[in-house]
């Protein structure tokens, strides 16, 4: 059978992939700092939960490790962790900065390297949530949107890096998302892109033949005027 490990997986746009990847028969690891969601979500999908900080590097390696333990296989990967803090150039907190560059980048770089191995025997898919905030200009969010910048970059290097070994990575760039890190937006969640819509992405993804790959794929919400919100 096989098997994903999906970070930032008990709520939001993860938990909708976790749930997608459960429907298609796959076993399931979820993760995510916070003990009680993580184990709350397992519990409804049946899944092996493993509570974690991927700001850690021992984390980490300590998440793949237990999926591996456990399953022995990965097919998909899906970096979903992920922390967005309003800033701007002139209101820089650095402690802001060194956690959005650790949990959105770091740890999605680290957890992919301690994957690699099962996903090179799988020819797997690693999924990555960057945003739409890493394609165009959005004032307010300069660290966030430089993150998710250097996650569709490093995507697109991934692409290239293990193109002789069958794995694939697509980076999902939506704009404003019904989940609880969108509520400071002001928009109706109803008006939001919904996190399942995420989740049938990655869905379509899946069904693509061995020889065909989206490095790349921005979903705009209707009703936002430049694309952005």
């Amino acid at each position: 059978m096989p098997s994903a490990l999906v970070t930032g997986g008990s709520s939001g746009i993860g938990l909708a992939i976790a749930r997608m990847l459960k429907d298609e028969g796959y076993e399931l690891t979820l993760v995510s700092r916070t003990p009680e969601r993580v184990d709350a979500a397992a519990r409804e999908l049946g899944a092996n939960a493993v509570a974690a900080n991927v700001a850690s590097e021992d984390d980490c390696e300590r998440v793949v490790n237990e999926h591996r333990e456990r399953f022995g296989c990965l097919d998909v990967l899906v970096n979903s962790a992920g922390i967005g803090i309003g800033d701007t150039a002139e209101g820089l907190l650095p402690k802001h900065v060194d956690l959005q560059l650790s949990v959105n980048l770091r740890g999605l770089l680290l957890v992919t390297r301690a994957a690699l191995p099962m996903l090179r025997a799988s020819r797997g898919w690693i999924v990555n949530l960057a945003s739409i905030a890493g394609t165009t200009p959005t004032p307010g969010l300069l660290v966030y949107g430089a993150t998710k910048a250097a996650v569709i970059a490093a995507t697109r290097t991934l692409n290239a890096e293990l193109d002789g070994d069958g794995v694939r990575a697509v980076a999902i760039c939506p704009g404003f998302v019904d989940t609880r890190m969108a509520a400071w937006s002001g928009i109706a969640p109803e008006e939001m892109i919904q996190p399942a819509d995420c989740a049938e992405i990655v869905r379509m993804c899946l069904r693509l033949s061995p020889h065909a790959r989206i490095p790349q794929v921005v979903v705009e919400r209707v009703g936002a005027a430049d694309g952005v919100g």
